[in-house]
């Protein structure tokens, strides 16, 4: 008998993926893994794990499969937390939840859980995955998940293929109503209970605070921009001129308060800033770590905040299908997100000896640098790369 480990976090998803492969007659274990125990900067204790873990005791004793704890904390602060503490401090914005899908998850847990002798590892994600011959050899799709609104095959834009080998998805063909109505037709105690948000395995956090443990607070200034600075008419000819953000400068436009740390601070962020009295809400354009400024515009629409392009690092490009994955000198039209949730656009990537330059149909509002793009072929996710600029 097939046999395989659940990753179950007390959750809905993963309690109705347990579910169902015990349906499909499959030798299901549970594993429950704990990745955090600091409690900085959490809003709420809703996501505690201990609430977590009662849950999925629960959930395991009424389908009656074993429940095995995991701590992963150490390997979660090193490869996940300090990450993103490195990353922020450098003015990127890391997107932890994709991390910790291909260092944690299907990774650390994933060689943890094959110390149980199971065949595949199963995760309650919305995504699909299809395995096809090709050329003598076999390759894993990884395919968007049915619920269009819950699809969250972008978090796994960085898995490999011998990851995917191992992989199993059982919500991926349901969409969110229908997960929790088989959780309440089999009375499983995580029917209601909600979605766990914020970062993955640490909760929703103020920022700021959580990011206060390791980076310092610094007031320094934040510079408008007025909607109608000759930086919106710069030349975009060539693929490096459309990729680059604006090159702001102290002198582009006038202080219009401080904050607390350039570093705490996105590209599109609306909230935070404390600046009132204009006509439009005030929005972040760019960040300076290193003059410690924060520079602002009013407007969702302001020029200074869209582009039409961006560009990845040649080492910093995966492909989910190497096979797939086009040459230096080439370019492809693709489906692209840039980040969790977005409606996917209309992009040609362009392959260079330096990178990837993805120029998108339509301008992109709040590119921001270190997060994913992931692209698509209709439903297929092809590949991903960290956004350099």
């Amino acid at each position: 008998m097939t046999k395989v480990a659940v990753g179950l976090s007390g959750g809905v998803d993963s309690s109705v993926a347990a579910y169902l492969l015990k349906e499909q007659g499959y030798d299901v274990i549970a594993l429950f893994m704990v990745n955090w125990h600091d409690t900085t900067g959490l809003k709420s204790a809703e996501c505690s794990a201990e609430d977590d873990v009662l849950f999925a005791k629960m959930v395991a004793s009424k389908l009656d499969i074993p429940l095995h704890i995991v701590d992963h904390s150490e390997e979660y602060r090193k490869r996940v937390v300090d990450y993103m503490f490195a990353e922020y401090e450098a003015g990127r914005t890391p997107n932890p939840d994709v991390l910790c899908n291909r260092e944690i998850k299907f990774d650390v847990f994933l060689k943890k859980a094959l110390e149980f002798d199971v065949d595949y590892v199963a995760t309650g994600h919305y995504c699909q995955k299809e395995t096809i011959e090709k050329d003598g050899q076999t390759f894993h799709r990884l395919i968007a998940g049915a619920d269009g609104n819950k699809d969250q095959s972008y978090f796994l834009c960085q898995l490999n293929q011998e990851q995917l080998s191992k992989a199993m998805f059982p919500i991926g063909h349901l969409d969110k109503p229908e997960v929790r109505e088989i959780a309440r037709r089999e009375n499983l105690a995580s029917a209601e209970k909600k979605d766990s948000q914020g970062i993955c395995f640490v909760g929703k956090v103020d920022l700021p605070t959580f990011l206060q443990q390791k980076l310092k607070a610094k007031e320094g200034n934040v510079i408008e921009i007025p909607k109608d600075t000759k930086l919106s008419l710069r030349k975009e000819e060539t693929l490096e001129e459309m990729s680059k953000p604006f090159p702001f400068r102290p002198w582009h436009g006038k202080v219009a308060g401080q904050h607390k740390g350039a570093h705490f601070y996105t590209v599109g962020q609306r909230k935070g800033l404390n600046i009132g009295g204009r006509p439009e809400p005030m929005f972040v354009l760019h960040t300076d770590v290193e003059r410690n400024i924060i520079y602002v515009g009013q407007g969702h629409d302001h020029p200074c905040l869209s582009r039409k392009a961006l560009f990845i690092k040649d080492e910093d490009v995966h492909w989910i299908r190497p096979d797939l994955e086009i040459a230096v000198g080439e370019k492809k039209d693709y489906l692209v997100r840039i980040r969790y949730r977005q409606p996917l656009e209309k992009a040609t990537l362009h392959r260079t000896e330096t990178g990837v330059y993805i120029v998108f149909e339509n301008r992109q509002r709040a590119v921001v640098q270190g997060q994913f793009a992931a692209w698509y072929d209709e439903d297929e996710l092809i590949g991903s790369g960290v956004i350099s600029d």
